[in-house]
């Protein structure tokens, strides 16, 4: 007698061809998650494109109505806006929402969740309308800092994070390829996403074109950071440099402790959150193609209850990869 076939867990992924939805679509071929069919959707003007999907070549589909009929899961990893316009589509449709652009970041019933966390808080991060916030790597590394540290007598953290141009996609990329040859063959620079010259040169504000103001994107990571940890760990204050940098997001972490405290107690308890504590320094090379938030640790010259993290993440994968573990929890949960 034969078995009956086993029908595939269906997963949308809408924002295929952003550097995020690429990073999820290599994680799904090692994730835990079930026999699954994948469909990537992105913009009509990619329609018909070939991408690689575990292995497979799949092709990116435009949506349109009905695209996420029969899904399981439905990511979101593209634009901001287009999550916004198309979430209510996929729970209408029965779908489990992870949202990774901040689409979702207005929506009350969303809930954020960063798994490797969730347990510490003793929160298991449920959603009765099944919407998911996966924050992006800075308030993944500020929340674990805090959460690690909450034991001991901290009385202030303040982080800065030097923000890559990955973060805005394809397009920031591009535009720090095309600025640094231009300096180097003294050139005009490219100025449509940033509004300033990004390459060989740090920023803390961006010109007043760009579409997106780098305080909001300190006040996006601050407010992801609170509505996580919602007061349970040490509030960060955030500072965030734009770096001319393509991949890999650095940070400098302050903490100051009520008094004189043993290196080893602090590396203990970064140590039991999962933090890798090295004695080489991290680099934004060293953090390549790593799921792991890396750290160094040094003490301060002149206050002695001060020290200071220093450690450098894969932004897009450490984003995608805490996706990806919300889908394994809601499949193994059953939901």
């Amino acid at each position: 007698m034969t078995a009956p076939s086993v029908r595939p867990l269906r997963i949308t992924l809408a924002g295929a061809s952003s550097l995020l939805g690429r990073e999820i679509t290599e994680l799904f071929s090692s994730s835990a998650l079930p026999h699954h069919e994948l469909r990537l959707l992105d913009d009509a003007a990619l329609e018909g494109t070939v991408r690689e999907a575990g292995g497979e070549p799949a092709l990116i589909h435009a949506l349109v109505p009905g695209s996420f009929e029969g899904s399981r899961l439905a990511f979101f990893a593209g634009i901001e806006e287009f999550t916004a316009r198309h979430w209510a589509e996929a729970e209408r449709a029965g779908a489990a929402v992870i949202d990774l652009s901040g689409g979702l970041a207005g929506v009350r019933a969303a809930v954020p969740s960063i798994p490797s966390l969730d347990a510490a808080l003793g929160a298991s991060r449920t959603s009765p309308r099944n919407l998911f916030r996966s924050p992006g790597a800075a308030v993944i590394v500020a929340a674990t800092l805090s959460i690690a540290l909450r034991f001991l007598p901290v009385r202030r953290i303040a982080a800065t994070f030097f923000h890559p141009v990955s973060e805005r996609d394809q397009a920031g990329i591009q535009e720090l390829e095309a600025q640094t040859a231009s300096l180097l063959s003294f050139q005009p620079i490219a100025r449509d996403v940033y509004d300033a010259q990004v390459a060989f040169n740090l920023l803390d504000r961006y010109g007043e074109s760009s579409r997106e103001r780098l305080d909001d994107v300190r006040a996006r990571i601050a407010r992801g950071v609170s509505d996580y940890l919602g007061y349970r760990a040490p509030m960060p204050a955030i500072q965030v440099i734009q770096a001319p940098v393509f991949y890999g997001a650095a940070f400098n972490v302050y903490v100051e402790f009520d008094g004189p405290l043993a290196g080893d107690a602090i590396h203990a308890a970064l140590a039991a959150a999962g933090v890798g504590v090295t004695e080489e320094s991290p680099s934004n090379a060293s953090a390549a193609g790593s799921t792991e938030i890396s750290v160094t640790l040094r003490t301060d010259a002149n206050l002695p209850m001060v020290w200071w993290i220093w450690g450098v993440v894969d932004n897009v994968r450490l984003a995608a990869h805490n996706a990806v573990r919300i889908a394994e929890r809601i499949c193994a949960a059953g939901k």
